[in-house]
């Protein structure tokens, strides 16, 4: 009623001005939960991140209940990722909000064609800000229901050819209307990136041309020669159409002209997911109910991997528990015989290379992925050491999230990646790429080098929810960029195929 009456609630404005609003943006800083955040405000009377810095620059913190030098050390890295990732967002945060957007302005009659482009159009990991492309005979109306979507925090600027806001956690989104005959052209152009669209550049003044995102034109008279679609720029380059998710001058070009691009991996290919966790361990749903999804999603098969027992925080499983589950997953199998349910396990690699199951018990499982969860801070020679005797077990058949990076969180370990890379090919064990939208691990660079060198990869989701399982296009659009076919992720394979891999 008060909130009727007034338009306010009392306790609430009593509480704005008796807690600072700022001092909820120091719960975003790894390390810094309410208990620290309170306690650095009541002692020290920080309530920003900037004054958090400053206080652990001068040493302030160390000597407070439950703060010593190390956490102290710790906050100020948990502040440097934390400026990293408001510079850049992860993928999978902002392409929901694109599709939002355009969505929502495919609705106006007078929008003809429409696309996101830039970092997010070549699904690269994080996204620093967002351009939007679209042709249509009436710009006002698009732009006037482009700046009043809903989570609009503030309107830059707004005209008949482009628009600017920042959403409500301060991210840019510009929104550009283009004439229909340019669209590709400008597509091309706003897609990137930077050092593709050099490279392109340099490439058409060789063939007496130039670029831009208006068309591709004749240096001598100007004459314009293509521009509707990004297909026709390309080809009157003398270049097959570029994926998107190429296009960052690391060769595409160079295969672009000798017509031999890889054809990449699609959602579409994939027959199963090897990665999920069940209430088991620290999984949100039962096996039946994530097998129900797998079998609505079209899947083949799935493993179901929980955690083992070294991650107590996840309640994971020991070796007395693990045969257990395979007897519950042998029944289920028998009621869902219209997919292979895989028994298996994410095992701990400890911090001396072994694993915290039992060989004879491991034996028994159909997928093993071992994986980092703990002691992330060893040397490149001892970590790479620790994953590389992880390699050598007989048992092991994908190393999951081989670098641990969470993206805006933590920093991947130090490890030799090429030196993993050439283990596991020589010990014919799959690395993974995580889909998780905070992990995709391997990164497209580590994809393109264990693709190169003959190594088999297998995406998966790591879901813990049913929810999660959706999130296989972040694994595939990650495994493009790296140059990933089909060929080379074992989960595009037959069931037949995909056991006799795991059986060598």
């Amino acid at each position: 009623m008060e909130y009727i009456e007034t338009g306010k609630i009392s306790d609430y404005e009593k509480l704005k001005e008796e807690v600072p609003a700022t001092l909820l943006e120091l719960l975003s800083i790894p390390g810094v939960g309410p208990k620290k955040a309170k306690l650095f405000y009541e002692r020290l009377g920080i309530k920003s991140v900037k004054e958090l810095e400053e206080a652990a620059k001068r040493g302030m913190l160390a000597g407070l209940p439950g703060v010593g030098a190390k956490t102290e050390e710790k906050i100020l890295k948990g502040i440097l990722l934390w400026r990293k990732s408001r510079e850049r967002r992860p993928l999978g945060k902002i392409l929901p909000i694109a599709r939002e957007i355009v969505n929502e302005l495919e609705k106006c009659p007078s929008v003809k064609k429409i696309s996101p482009a830039g970092s997010l159009r070549r699904m690269k990991d994080t996204v620093k800000d967002l351009d939007i492309l679209v042709v249509s005979s009436e710009p006002m109306e698009v732009m006037e229901k482009f700046v009043s979507l809903p989570f609009v925090m503030e309107v830059l600027g707004m005209g008949p050819t482009k628009s600017s806001i920042l959403t409500k956690d301060a991210f840019q989104i510009d929104l550009r209307v283009v004439p229909e005959e340019s669209f590709g052209a400008a597509l091309q152009y706003f897609t990137g990136s930077k050092n593709h669209n050099i490279h392109l550049r340099q490439l058409a003044l060789k063939k007496g041309l130039k670029v831009s995102e208006y068309g591709v034109f004749r240096v001598e008279n100007d004459e314009k020669l293509a521009g509707y679609t990004e297909e026709e720029v390309y080809e009157t380059l003398g270049l097959i159409w570029i994926p998107p998710e190429l296009r960052e001058d690391r060769g595409e070009i160079e295969a672009a002209l000798e017509r031999r691009l890889p054809e990449l991996i699609e959602l579409k290919d994939i027959k199963g997911d090897l990665h999920m966790h069940s209430k088991w361990s620290d999984g949100a749903h039962s096996i039946e109910e994530l097998i129900k999804r797998a079998i609505e999603k079209g899947y083949e098969y799935i493993a179901i991997t929980d955690h083992s027992k070294s991650l107590g925080i996840a309640r994971g499983l020991d070796e007395k528990r693990i045969l257990e589950q395979i007897e519950e997953i042998k029944a289920l199998q028998k009621k869902y015989p219209q997919i292979k349910i895989l028994c298996g396990i994410e095992v701990d690699i400890l911090q001396d290379g072994s694993l915290d199951i039992a060989d004879e018990v491991l034996a028994k499982l159909d997928v093993v992925i071992a994986s980092i969860h703990s002691a992330f801070n060893m040397t490149q020679r001892e970590m790479t050491r620790r994953i590389y005797k992880a390699i050598t077990n007989p048992h092991v058949d994908i190393i999951g999230h081989p670098t641990g990076r969470i993206i805006g969180e933590r920093e991947a370990y130090q490890v030799d990646m090429i030196q993993i890379i050439q283990k596991a090919r020589e010990e014919n064990v799959a690395l993974e790429i995580n889909a998780y939208p905070q992990r995709l691990d391997l990164n497209d660079i580590n994809i393109k080098m264990a693709k190169e060198a003959g190594v088999k990869l297998a995406i998966n989701t790591d879901a813990h929810t049913l929810g999660q399982l959706e999130f296989m296009y972040l694994g595939v659009a990650t495994a493009r960029r790296g140059w990933a076919e089909k060929k080379d992720v074992i989960n595009t394979w037959k069931i037949e195929d995909l056991l006799n891999w795991l059986r060598t």
